[in-house]
């Protein structure tokens, strides 16, 4: 006779509430899962696996890295991917969805060659300064195009722009 935990019981129950949506969950060892959301147009990939000292870290892989977050609860996880899966439902639908993945794939790009750059050479102080001036530059950007344009998602609110 098995003898189930408690985390062992959660587990299934959040595996089950992602199969509900539609998607795939593949469990490695019970301390790492890989989550596949497949549903034309979308193709959306986590990973999320348990440290040693009891937390979740959550990763969406597809369509481009980020790490999302660390969670003390498996549920949190789930509801995190089920509202991630969610917008980006609502985002396929822009005319301009393509190009947003396009450009944060870039970035993604541009954090490994700004991470390979000095890990492998020496970078002066004049340069390192320019780089800070065009992030810096960037991100007031990214706010001004935020604060002109309609917001289409209110379920949650953004992390990124909180005070």
């Amino acid at each position: 006779m098995a003898i189930f935990s408690s985390r062992l019981l959660r587990h299934e129950f959040c595996v089950e509430e992602l199969r509900k949506i539609g998607a795939e969950v593949i469990d490695m060892e019970g301390i790492m899962f890989f989550v596949k959301y497949h549903q034309h147009p979308l193709h959306i990939e986590y990973i999320y696996h348990l440290h040693t000292n009891k937390t979740y870290l959550l990763e969406r892989i597809k369509p481009y890295p980020l790490v999302i977050g660390e969670y003390k609860v498996e549920e949190n996880v789930i509801e995190t991917i089920k509202t991630d899966i969610d917008q980006f439902m609502n985002a396929v639908h822009s005319k301009n969805f393509n190009a947003f993945v396009g450009i944060d794939q870039d970035l993604t790009k541009i954090m490994r060659s700004f991470e390979d750059l000095y890990l492998y050479y020496n970078i002066s102080k004049e340069d390192i300064a320019l780089l800070k001036t065009d992030v810096e530059k960037l991100a007031h950007e990214i706010f001004s195009i935020k604060n002109r344009s309609k917001r289409v998602y209110y379920k949650t609110e953004p992390a990124s722009f909180k005070e």
